[in-house]
């Protein structure tokens, strides 16, 4: 009999080492072949929940006792469906923490004897070790651990664990994830040794678009605790005294500037026992501060970041003497793997770039950031240094920064670099990969892949917009993508753990700043950074994002954890509304109208950044009226908070909210729709957003996108909107009866438009439509996902696998591809929390043939091209129709 698969506990997969989850939400798939689950039956070592009636397979909360300290948790699932009794599934396991670090006491902090920290982006990694006896073989051995900055742990030598850039990058302030690692294997009876490299990381390292260091702290810490578990007691070892440091090779790191190692200087044997401890001194017992703070220890919801791929070099070049130009074929975050270093005393330098110049070398010109109120310019960083000790096997990664890029300068080599010796390492968070798409248009299949490779540079620990100049977590960015990224990746922790940090930053006042973590909270002072927070459509993340876990993952929880968060941003933008007035509409009406309490045009707004120049509108963005944008979101997210409120039964804010959310539809339309129905701001981003959002009436729905197709066609069939508005283009014009128009549009190939990125040679999304100049060379970042979220159209029109509203987790959903474009065969699979949906469409001899696989507990809704719809119960499906 089959049996269920897929287990999963809360959003991470069947296995999960140390949690402070109590009692973990449980997933399973049905067995292949099944319809309906009535029933289940969940069983422990010692626990058995007896046959339970339901058909729940998401998010299942577990039903058993509350786990002991420590415990480990082995569980089976088996089902009662349509095919009967299955077998139990396969196990799977949650091991909760030993103790609960809010309350642990019996691990101090530990610093490096560090002097005066040196400067920023040159400081050193420390090494830290501590010897102690074991009596016996552990049978059971952990290590639970973190760190203000990254730490790599080491027992008796030997690395522990797969993760990087550990502890990952929050909220430090207010959250600080611990790591548990399995050591069982590692340990001895007698001496042992247990230690850690510790860096600056994003605790004190440079962040951000002005690279300020010191964002969370001025020194770097330690804390572990290590339990080893025999027949005859417990032992532990926690980090307090008699703990010891010394610099390390790694004489600087730093995650945006890069990693200088010196490997003559590498002490050998530094993590076993006997070890030389001439230099080393007492590592400092601290305390105070931020590490009296045990509640902010906690265990993190998402995956943790990982090496993930290997790529080789596609190439090496040597533009001139001495330097080695190395091209990998793909843009990517990571580092190099450099296995010939040279002889003794060999000095490499390597530089990691987006592009080539005309000479073939690699440039980063276009990744300087400048100030835009000084002028001022920061260093790109990104440059790695390494000196050869001439051990035979020695190897070069540098494991401490991730750098952004497609090629590397290597500099310095004194012979011929092989393109063996040298490899790239995709470093990011490590999702499950859930979705996938193809069609018989390759610059579309090339599209969707660029796409797929902007999300996995830019998914590190946080989603960042760039990993290069700035590699902040912007709001904005994240909501703008976060559809099209759940598609193709389980991004449901990943997001949770976002959202998180967002609700910890977000100011007093309910402001969300523009980037989740915020390193630098002693900047809300300065008026100007103040007043940069806070802009519609970044801010919005707070409300969007948890509202789309809620629907495609069917995570309830997520909306109630962040319902205070959603809740706080629509007060921030409300109170913003209703006491501030832009000033040419104060001047032209210096008695407000009754609706202007509703209309929020008054503070900073990103607007819709990057939007092509269109007509006249050529004034910066900041200083336009952007009411008309702001005002929009304000109803937006007004609408998802009622929403929110209703699905927890707060009946009395659905209503409030609700209610708001009228107030604020009523005022957008009586501010922005011109007497003849046209909008008061002419832009192909405008109409798009009043389509997409329901801002405009229904009797005008048909001449509003009339007029945006007006403008797609004097623009020469090419797109003109920003990062806010690009995701809704396609969709709102295929919805509105412009199917046809929605892919000119995708298949356009000049500038600006997608496939003119990808014929000019993109492996990721570029930041600007425009990413290169007339003369070739590059103008901005080559790697920002947002634009990118136009995959979504892929998945959702062309393949036509989308989300039902009112079904959260595709208990129900929509297949209704709708072919254009030339376009003769699409097909594309994805695993949604209750299977895998997989869809594939061929017009051929004039006949639109469609397959499509339907997973249990799921119906879906499928539509075809002439029309006709029906219901599609779980299975295999076969359809076909006159091609249209």
């Amino acid at each position: 009999m089959p049996r269920p698969t897929r287990l999963r506990v809360e959003h991470l997969d069947d296995s999960v080492l140390g949690t402070d989850v109590l009692r973990p939400r449980l997933s399973w798939w049905l067995p292949v072949g099944s319809s309906r689950q009535t029933a289940y039956r969940i069983r422990t070592a010692d626990w058995d929940s007896g046959r339970l009636e339901g058909g729940d397979t998401v998010l299942v909360p577990f039903p058993g006792p509350e786990p002991s300290p420590g415990e480990r948790v082995t569980w089976r699932v088996k089902v009662w469906t349509d095919l009967g009794e299955s077998d139990w599934s396969e196990p799977a396991f949650w091991e909760r923490l030993p103790f609960s670090p809010a309350t642990s006491a019996s691990a101090r902090w530990i610093e490096p004897a560090e002097d005066e920290p040196a400067e920023a982006g040159v400081r050193p990694a420390h090494l830290l070790r501590h010897e102690f006896t074991l009596d016996a073989v552990p049978r059971q051995a952990r290590v639970h651990a973190t760190a203000h900055g990254l730490y790599e742990l080491f027992v008796n030598g030997v690395r522990v664990g797969d993760h990087e850039l550990a502890p990952g990058f929050t909220a430090y302030r207010s959250r600080l994830h611990v790591q548990t690692y399995d050591v069982t294997a590692l340990l001895r009876p007698g001496g042992n040794v247990i230690g850690a490299v510790l860096s600056d990381g994003w605790f004190r390292g440079r962040t951000g678009f002005h690279r300020i260091p010191d964002g969370y702290g001025t020194r770097t810490a330690f804390w572990a605790v290590l339990r080893a578990e025999a027949d005859e007691a417990t032992t532990e070892v926690v980090t307090g005294p008699g703990w010891f440091s010394r610099p390390s090779e790694i004489v600087a790191a730093d995650l945006m500037d890069g990693q200088r190692t010196d490997l003559t200087q590498s002490p050998d044997g530094w993590g076993e026992t006997g070890a030389d401890m001439t230099v080393w001194a007492e590592a400092r017992v601290a305390d105070g501060g931020l590490y009296d703070d045990t509640g902010r220890l906690t265990t993190s919801p998402a995956p943790p970041v990982r090496r993930i791929e290997e790529l080789a070099a596609t190439s090496v070049t040597r533009p001139r003497p001495g330097v080695h130009v190395v091209d990998f074929g793909q843009i990517l975050s990571g580092w190099v793997r450099l296995a010939d270093l040279g002889p003794e005393g060999t000095e490499l330098t390597l530089t990691h770039g987006e592009s080539l110049d005309t000479e073939g070398d690699v440039t980063t010109g276009h990744l300087v950031a400048i100030d835009g109120t000084t002028g001022k310019t920061f260093d790109v960083g990104q440059v790695d240094r390494v000196v050869s000790a001439g051990r035979p096997g020695e190897v070069f990664e540098p494991r401490h920064t991730t750098h952004g890029f497609r090629y590397v300068r290597i500099e310095g080599h004194p012979g011929v670099l092989e393109a063996e010796s040298v490899r790239a390492v995709a470093v990011h968070s490590d999702m499950r990969r859930t979705g996938w798409f193809r069609c018989s248009d390759e610059m579309l299949n090339r599209l969707h892949e660029a796409a797929v490779w902007s999300f996995r540079g830019n998914a590190c620990d946080v989603p960042t917009d760039c990993p290069t100049r700035e590699r902040a977590g912007f709001t904005g960015d994240w909501q703008v993508f976060a559809p099209a990224a759940a598609f193709v990746y389980d991004v449901a922790g990943f997001s949770a753990k976002w959202l998180a940090d967002l609700a910890a930053d977000q100011w007093p006042d309910g402001r969300v700043p523009n980037w989740a973590p915020e390193p630098g909270l002693d900047q809300r002072s300065d008026p100007t950074y103040s007043y940069i927070n806070g802009s519609a459509g970044w801010g919005d993340a707070a409300v969007i994002v948890p509202s789309l876990v809620h629907q495609l993952y069917g995570d309830e929880r997520i909306l109630r954890d962040q319902y205070a968060s959603m809740g706080s941003w629509v007060d921030f933008a409300a109170a913003a509304a209703r006491d501030g007035r832009f000033p040419s509409r104060a001047e032209e009406r210096p008695e407000p109208a009754p609706h202007e309490q509703y209309l929020w045009d008054s503070g900073f707004h990103w607007g819709e950044w990057l939007e092509p120049v269109q007509g006249n509108d050529e004034l910066p963005f900041y200083f336009q009226d952007q009411g008309i944008v702001a005002t929009a979101y304000l109803y937006h997210s007004s609408l998802l908070l009622a929403r929110a409120a209703e699905v927890l039964g707060e009946q009395e804010d659905a209503v409030r909210h609700s209610t708001y959310a009228q107030r604020v539809l009523d005022a957008w339309r009586a501010e922005f729709i011109r007497p003849d129905g046209s909008l008061t701001r002419d832009t192909q981003a405008t109409y798009v957003r009043a389509l997409a959002f329901g801002l405009v009436p229904e009797e005008l729905r048909a001449p509003t996108a009339a007029r945006l197709v007006e403008l797609i066609r004097k623009a020469d069939n090419h797109l003109g909107t920003g990062f806010l508005a690009t995701p809704y283009l396609l969709p709102v014009l295929a919805d509105t009866g412009h199917l046809d128009v929605a892919y000119e549009v995708l298949l356009q190939d000049t500038t600006p438009s997608w496939l003119g990125m990808i014929r000019n040679g993109a492996t990721t999304i570029w930041e600007n439509w425009e990413g290169t100049s007339p003369d070739g060379s590059v103008t901005t970042s080559l790697n920002h996902y947002s634009k990118g979220a136009v995959i979504s159209f892929l998945h959702r029109y062309v393949a036509g696998i989308s989300p039902r509203e009112d079904a959260p987790g595709y208990q129900h959903f929509y297949v209704r591809p709708r072919p254009g474009g030339g376009l003769t065969s699409a097909e594309a699979e994805f695993d949604s929390v209750r299977g895998r949906i997989a869809v594939k469409w061929l017009i051929e001899d004039g006949r639109f043939r469609l397959d499509l696989t339907v997973p249990p507990d799921t119906t879906a809704t499928v539509t075809l091209p002439d029309g006709h719809v029906s219901e599609a119960a779980p299975g295999d499906h076969h359809f076909t129709c006159a091609a249209v």
